[in-house]
């Protein structure tokens, strides 16, 4: 029988490897409260401590990209539709 693997969210993830951070307790000690393997508790705090720096580098400037990438996506749709419209208005024109 085949054991189905934990999905654990983001959210969780990051509690558990703030609290190993934090160091008031021993890994094993958190591996048994939150049910997790004491190796993938070291993997989150890891990726923790690595990620945190990219958020202090790109702080802003990843949420601007992020909204700008959108806001191209969105005029880029807006031209299409603009165009559907003015060949459907020229089909409705030669058939009336």
């Amino acid at each position: 029988m085949a054991v189905q693997r934990k999905v654990h969210s983001a959210g969780f993830k990051a509690k558990v490897a703030l609290a190993a951070h934090k160091a008031d307790r021993t890994v094993n000690q958190l591996a048994g409260q939150y049910d997790v393997h004491p190796t993938q508790i070291h993997a989150w705090k890891k990726q923790l401590l690595a990620g945190a720096e990219a958020i202090f580098a790109n702080g802003a400037k990843v949420a601007s990209a992020d909204a700008e990438a959108r806001e191209a996506e969105l005029y880029e749709q807006i031209g299409r539709l603009k165009m559907e419209l003015e060949w459907m208005k020229k089909k409705v024109a030669a058939l009336g």
